[in-house]
């Protein structure tokens, strides 16, 4: 799969066109957002390619080099729909820009790897964290370009058997780190500098946050970290084990839930971010409704609780469960 880039002729590839036999033309396009499904996870990778093209060639090249290796190790005998067509049209461009790339190269491609990785990180990342009006999205996307830039140039490193410089590794983790707090979103940031974008600014939507971060009275484990803006549905995810996308996915539907609700109460609640109580009743009738109708039907006992302890007894009134513990069996409704 891999080559070693040491010698003066262009290397020679292992992987050869009678594997992924076929012709899509002598000039095919590849459209990152358009891969074979069992392919996605080269999608980003061709992204970065040709948003780098314009800068640097010879890294844009490698980018798409690695995204045909990983192509391959994911389906070797090109057997998934339009597989064998996309990874003959990948490798037909390689043909062509290796030698083209290869011939104004100065360096060699694990240097030029690492001077085009350090010249992103200071012209883009370390430019917009010091602006003084932060751009979320450019800076979401510069994350995401970082992390896949070094991937490539791990990769590229490791064919030529170089190390990867201290500088670079430090710059690496600083991005892994900020990119866990600029994570892409659907509708709502919820990481710690998503108090400056104006949808959460609203006092509904930061009443509904507030109240699921309020985590009193809920026994972490002790070898649990604190993180920044904790809820009870990262408590959840902890003690029963939750997938993260699942966890991220119900922790935005159950705010905007609890935010509608909210903005909709008569007489209007006060301009504060505190819940209203009435909204997070209404909220856990909605999420119970279909689930009383059957009890009902069957003529069975609802096994919706009073307070018992810290434990949640059968009962059916909504009313007798303190507010710490609606939240959560709300939470945990959704994510189950």
């Amino acid at each position: 799969m891999s080559y070693r880039r040491v010698s003066d002729q262009p290397p020679q590839r292992r992987i050869l066109r009678t594997q992924t036999a076929g012709n899509l033309g002598s000039d095919p396009i590849l459209d990152s957002e358009v891969v074979p499904s069992s392919l996605v996870e080269i999608a980003p990778i061709l992204r970065v390619a040709n948003e780098v093209e314009a800068s640097n060639k010879r890294v844009a090249y490698l980018c798409r080099f690695y995204a045909f290796e990983l192509a391959h190790r994911l389906d070797p005998q090109s057997s998934g729909r339009g597989v064998r067509q996309f990874k003959t049209a990948l490798l037909q461009r390689l043909e062509k820009e290796n030698v083209t790339t290869y011939e104004g190269r100065k360096k060699s491609d694990a240097r030029e790897m690492q001077a085009f990785y350090r010249q992103y990180y200071e012209k883009y990342i370390e430019a917009l964290q010091n602006a003084a009006d932060k751009d979320r999205a450019q800076l979401t996307k510069a994350y995401q370009t970082a992390a896949v830039l070094f991937e490539v140039l791990k990769a590229v490193n490791r064919t030529e058997d170089v190390p990867v410089s201290e500088e670079i590794m430090q710059a690496h983790t600083k991005v892994e780190e900020q990119k866990q707090l600029y994570a892409p979103y659907n509708i709502l940031p919820l990481d710690p500098e998503s108090g400056k974008e104006a949808i959460m600014k609203y006092h509904e939507i930061k009443a509904a946050v507030s109240a699921l971060r309020n985590t009193r009275g809920l026994p972490w484990t002790k070898d649990h970290g604190n993180k920044v803006n904790e809820d009870i549905l990262d408590w959840l995810q902890l003690m029963f084990g939750f997938q993260k996308d699942n966890v991220e996915n119900q922790r935005e539907h159950l705010i905007l839930l609890l935010a509608n609700v909210h903005i909709r109460q008569i007489p209007k609640p006060d301009q504060q971010p505190k819940l209203d109580d009435r909204a997070l009743n209404e909220v856990m009738k909605k999420l119970f409704r279909n689930y009383k109708r059957w009890c009902k039907y069957l003529g069975r006992k609802s096994s919706l609780c009073q307070t018992s302890g810290d434990m949640v007894a059968c009962h059916s009134d909504f009313g007798e469960v303190v507010t710490g513990q609606k939240r959560l069996v709300a939470a945990m409704t959704l994510l189950g």
